[in-house]
């Protein structure tokens, strides 16, 4: 898309984002704690790579508020949400402060240090083995440390079309 005149590209880039609104993604909280401190954001790009180690990706804005904590910490945890907990997916994927992005849920913390919530359908804790940088993206390859599951079978939450759904 280099060589294409700027409307072409603006053109690319909408219809790339109009594609993707309709890639229905589950919704979670990535959270991490640690010498940078604790910090968390909501994502819907995260994705299994491989069983064997248990390695799964997570997509970061290098630009996000978060970007540089995340990077001096090395752990994190991927909380799969719940239907019920569009407030907290919107409370992190806002400006709000980090305190009080944490004090909305109940928090443990997992064998990295990363806060783990409660009520999550599962939590994966992972340590941050690698990135690599693509756009305007960091793309972290996390190695599974602990896997938490969540009691009961709950309906997740999984974001379509630019709007939360649940799902069973």
């Amino acid at each position: 898309m280099d060589g294409m005149p700027h409307d072409d590209v603006e053109a690319a880039r909408l219809a790339f984002r109009e594609g993707m609104a309709k890639l229905a993604a589950a919704v979670s909280i990535v959270t991490t704690d640690g010498p940078g401190g604790p910090a968390g954001f909501t994502a819907s790009a995260v994705c299994s790579v491989t069983d064997t180690p248990p390695t799964l990706i997570v997509c970061l804005n290098r630009s996000s508020s978060v970007a540089a904590i995340f990077d001096r910490n090395r752990s994190l945890c991927v909380n799969t949400l719940a239907s019920g907990r569009e407030a907290l997916s919107r409370l992190f994927g806002g400006s709000t402060p980090q305190q009080e992005r944490f004090a909305a849920g109940e928090w443990l913390f997992g064998k990295t240090g990363a806060p783990r919530l409660k009520d999550a359908i599962v939590s994966f804790d992972c340590d941050v083995e690698s990135s690599v940088e693509s756009g305007t993206h960091r793309v972290l390859f996390c190695r599974v440390i602990d896997i938490a599951h969540g009691e009961g079978e709950d309906e997740a939450l999984i974001y379509f079309k630019r709007r939360y759904h649940r799902i069973r």
